[in-house]
């Protein structure tokens, strides 16, 4: 849609606005991918700003935004676009709803206490094959997430389907607005979210809003609070019903659990058919019927449902199941804590327990937003709990704590916070059970499912943030203002400790940030890193941490690229970004020249993925001698890359320099380049000395004297010839000093002086002749620093210095600081 366009909607009158394309809706600064062709609407809510991520949304080229005040420093983005409204959240809204109007299409609207995602996930299975679908990603069934979900239709979409959530009254409006839907289906109701409405019924009226404009509702019948709600609402749409009553018009005669097989013997228009649904547990059955209803009301025919019933797959979203230590098992399903979400779960543990004849344990938190009085609801959760067979409850919170003895004949620990249990040493004692961890997000149960151990060691690395700050500004000097950085903090930032560093390099306008794989990344959404995040090896298996954490992967072949695109597709994403990795000549990974075309075919023929940026490592920038295969690296990259580029309209990135590329072919710059070793103060030239970003240092344990003609350490291979002053010292090759640096090899700092490493080095420690240095017991000894460096370490074990950061152990301490 045209940028004039959207603000002739929101209802902004400005002149001078540019004939620009937009193709995305931007809410979440860490989900900019193409800034020339996104609007950002900087949205007010109770914890956050948009209006804060504006700033540094420009500096990575973003111009186009809708806000609800212009702050002063605004007033420095000369071109930038600014549509000013009343309120963002509603202009978003406005817009989805205008673009919702111009599709003459069924869409689905689905609402309801638990299973929309599932419903609407597994629709998808069943119909994909029938229509071009475009649904909500994940759960996006938000005041924000609606809009965002109904803007990804298109020209060729054939069939939405959308949820939809709220959590107070006069919400469910907006999103009928949005998502207008012609068939609806409510599947039920429960008593999240309570809080804010007088009670079930109230809220079931408001649910039903979505549905003020269907031309049918599907829904169960059997729940009579349901069917009474929606005959007092007076609703123009078609009821279809299904359930037990025989005044549904899906009738289920007959339910008949077979391992993990539910037979369902069904009747509709006069006709008697059987379903298998892959699933035994109450939730997936209800979930698989709504399913069938929503079919045969597009007019598929029994035996062709009974078919792709069977074949139904598990939908993976909030619900995880781990294998813990000690012959455990855990269920995390840490979203929310309602009682229908606590039944279901209790129902999916007790499913696994029996499978796997495990003893059955809650960690439950306090359950929020629940709309009863404390005493009511804990009394329930005691009867439900009993009634599941649970033999143990862990209770964190302070309200479920004041209701400990309605849990009765049944083992239990009650504690006011996650910390206060964490604390307590049997929390490394389960054994053979399995666990449900069940509680609201602000418990952070994630704790708990963590298996998290605090080592005090004497041994830290230091690591100093401006000298980081000060090479990172060397490297862009060396750059046009406009080339992009993106930083890589792989492999724990070499060592160095990700986090820290990459929260420094974001405050600091970094454009990118690369890791290796996809926790670290996730790891790094987790601590508020908001910048995007390519993964450099991504593995099917974490796909589903990549798209939760908004993570974009390197792809570089056909199987990964084919793979990601069914793991997109499934999920109904569009446009997600990715990185085309190009092999140069380096022969590690990445697409051959002669692959183009068929990648170009590949990438052409679907919509699930858009080329972000296309890139090549180089394999000797450093060296003089390899300076004309770099050229013709180059040459190689950039015929890949003119291939695809020329093959779509939108900009695509070109990167293919490393920390040494940037200091000697600033040349091939392109759009953006990479910054990794040089961060940490290792430049490719020799007259340059850029700042220690590192140093590890231990202290001096004891100090011994060790008579001539006796030995030290393991093997007895350090020899005294003559009377030694030996420092113990608390650093070994399980912290990262390397078992090649003993007997003489390497040395430390000590005073300012140096001292060799007598003997072998040992798991945890290793021995050091100060015989000639005043040297006490509590002196700091620097293994590499200011000045002893990495570089010379590196030498020493004739390596190279990533290998020297990157085996520092993660028991070592990493102390940050600032000049």
């Amino acid at each position: 849609m045209k940028l004039i366009k959207i603000a002739q909607l929101i209802g902004v009158v400005e002149k001078n606005i540019p004939d620009s394309e937009i193709n995305w809706l931007l809410t979440d600064s860490r989900s900019l991918s193409f800034p020339t062709e996104s609007i950002f609407f900087a949205i007010r809510t109770a914890r956050n700003d948009g209006h804060n991520y504006i700033l540094e949304l420009y500096k990575q080229n973003l111009r186009y935004f809708v806000v609800s005040k212009i702050l002063l420093e605004f007033n420095e983005l000369a071109d930038a676009v600014f549509l000013k409204v009343n309120d963002t959240l509603v202009a978003l809204q406005v817009l989805a709803a205008a673009h919702r109007g111009s599709f003459n299409i069924p869409v689905i609207g689905i609402t309801g206490s638990n299973g929309k995602t599932v419903v609407k996930e597994w629709l998808y299975q069943l119909l994909h094959s029938d229509y071009h679908i475009v649904r909500s990603p994940r759960s996006y069934n938000s005041q924000i997430g609606v809009p965002l979900s109904v803007w990804a239709l298109n020209e060729n979409t054939e069939l939405g389907i959308f949820e939809a959530g709220i959590s107070e009254m006069h919400e469910m409006e907006h999103l009928q607005a949005i998502i207008q839907p012609t068939i609806g289906v409510f599947t039920n109701l429960g008593d999240a979210h309570q809080e804010n409405f007088s009670g079930l019924k109230q809220k079931c009226e408001e649910k039903l809003k979505l549905f003020t404009q269907t031309d049918t509702l599907i829904y169960c019948s059997d729940n009579k609070l349901v069917e009474i709600s929606i005959t007092q609402s007076n609703l123009k749409a078609k009821l279809f019903s299904w359930g037990k009553s025989e005044m549904s018009i899906l009738r289920i005669l007959n339910i008949q659990k077979v391992s993990d097989i539910t037979e369902v013997n069904l009747k509709y228009a006069g006709s008697e058919f059987n379903v298998s649904i892959p699933f035994s547990d109450e939730a997936s059955i209800e979930n698989a019927l709504q399913c069938i209803a929503v079919m045969l009301y597009l007019g598929l025919k029994t035996d062709e449902i009974a078919k792709r019933i069977l074949l139904l797959e598990s939908v993976a979203m909030r619900l995880e199941v781990k294998d813990g230590v000690r012959d455990c098992m855990i269920i995390n399903d840490s979203y929310n804590s309602d009682l229908n979400s606590l039944n279901i779960a209790l129902d999916f543990l007790n499913q696994q327990a029996t499978a796997k004849n495990l003893s059955r344990t809650l960690i439950l938190s306090d359950i929020l937003q629940s709309g009863q009085s404390a005493d009511a609801l804990y009394k329930r959760v005691a009867e439900l709990v009993k009634s599941k067979n649970i033999l143990r409850i862990i209770g964190i919170g302070t309200e479920i704590s004041k209701h400990a003895d309605k849990f009765q004949l049944i083992e239990k620990d009650f504690f006011n916070t996650t910390e206060d249990f964490l604390k307590l040493a049997f929390v490394r004692e389960f054994q053979h059970e399995i666990i449900l961890l069940k509680g609201s997000r602000k418990y952070h149960f994630e704790h708990i499912s963590e298996k998290l151990e605090l080592i005090t060691h004497e041994t830290i690395l230091e690591v100093n943030l401006n000298a980081l700050v000060d090479n990172l500004n060397y490297f862009r000097s060396k750059l046009r203002p406009e080339t992009k950085v993106m930083c890589m903090v792989k492999a724990f930032a070499y060592g160095s400790g990700s986090v820290e560093v990459a929260r420094t390099l974001q405050h600091h306008h970094c454009d990118y940030l690369a890791v290796a794989v996809a926790d670290e990344g996730a790891e790094l959404r987790q601590e508020g890193i908001r910048i995007p995040i390519v993964v450099m090896n991504p593995e099917k298996g974490s796909f589903g941490m990549i798209f939760d954490n908004k993570l974009e992967p390197e792809i570089y072949n056909f199987r990964l690229l084919d793979t990601f695109i069914a793991s997109t597709e499934k999920l109904g994403l569009t446009d997600y970004p990715i990185h085309i990795k190009i092999d140069s000549g380096m022969h590690r990974l990445g697409f051959e020249q002669e692959d183009m075309p068929q990648l170009l075919i590949r990438l052409q023929e679907q919509s699930q993925v858009k080329v972000r940026s296309i890139f090549s490592h180089l394999s000797g920038s450093d060296e003089v001698r390899f300076d004309d295969f770099t050229k013709l690296q180059v040459t190689v990259f950039n015929a890949c890359a003119d291939q695809i580029s020329s093959a779509f309209s939108h900009h695509i990135m070109r990167h293919i320099l490393n920390s040494a590329g940037i200091e000697r072919f600033p040349e091939f710059q392109f759009d953006m380049v990479r910054l990794g070793i040089g961060h940490f103060g290792i430049s490719a030239l020799s007259e340059v000395n850029l700042k220690q970003v590192c140093a590890l240092k231990t202290i001096i344990l004891q100090i011994k004297n060790v008579k001539a003609g006796e030995t030290v350490g393991y093997s007895r291979k350090g020899i005294i010839n003559t009377n030694k002053l030996i420092a113990v010292i608390p650093i070994g090759y399980a912290d990262g000093f390397d078992r090649k640096l003993g007997n003489g090899v390497g040395e430390v700092l000590i005073n300012g002086k140096r001292a060799k490493v007598i003997g072998s080095v040992c798991m945890d420690l290793c021995m050091v002749d100060v015989t000639d240095i005043e040297a006490k017991e509590g002196d700091q000894v620097e293994i590499f620093g200011d000045h002893l460096t990495i570089s010379e370490v590196a030498s020493w074990l004739k390596t190279i210095s990533y290998e020297v950061l990157t085996s520092i152990s993660r028991r070592v301490k990493r102390v940050y600081f600032q000049e």
